[in-house]
């Protein structure tokens, strides 16, 4: 089970989620209260190890607006919104996780590949119909997002299967402000429900 922990703008609570045991860290340099610049989150992340993935969370953005993402953050991995692929120049050693939203035809997910399911609008905190994300797992690998907390991502797990699952606003005690308790509450959580598998 890959565990996200997005929105990240400090190095207390990158820290937080990498002893919690997160397995990838995402940040915003899309329009949002949690956005950093590309430098902010390199300076945030420099001791972090390279066995977890730095995932870059964008939305629509030109080419020039990821290749200052790439040059100074130096992401693993590109997130976006599926149909913004086709016009980005992703180098090979980028991972690319396309984003597919409630409501839309999720298309092109290769077997295995990763992909992301969440709400019609990032960063609200709305959950999706676990009935129908359970569905769209069986396409590849997905990892669930929108609303999920400690307290519901246990079912969630148990009820859509996913590869992995995805929290922002759900670790925060305020918007954009995260927690390093409500990180570790979640992660413990999300781990418990899979050794319940």
């Amino acid at each position: 089970m890959l565990v996200k922990i997005c929105g990240l703008s400090t190095r207390a609570h990158v820290q937080a989620a990498v002893a919690a045991g997160a397995d990838a860290i995402g940040f915003v340099f899309a329009e949002s209260v949690r956005r950093v610049t590309p430098e902010h989150a390199a300076a945030i992340t420099n001791t972090v190890p390279v066995t977890i993935k730095k995932v870059a969370v964008m939305l629509h953005p030109s080419n020039d607006e990821w290749r200052q993402v790439l040059a100074g953050f130096g992401p693993d991995v590109l997130q976006t919104d599926a149909d913004d692929f086709g016009s980005l120049d992703v180098p090979g050693d980028v991972e690319c996780w396309p984003v597919f939203r409630q409501g839309n035809k999720v298309t092109d997910t290769k077997t295995g590949a990763v992909f992301l399911y969440e709400g019609a609008k990032s960063g609200r905190g709305e959950t999706v119909d676990w009935a129908e994300a359970g569905r769209v797992a069986r396409r590849g690998s997905m990892i669930l997002a929108g609303g999920l907390d400690a307290s519901n991502v246990a079912a969630a797990i148990r009820t859509v299967r996913p590869y992995g699952v995805d929290v922002s606003s759900g670790v925060e005690s305020a918007p954009g402000k995260k927690s390093a308790a409500m990180i570790q509450e979640f992660i413990k959580a999300a781990r418990a429900a899979e050794n319940d598998q």
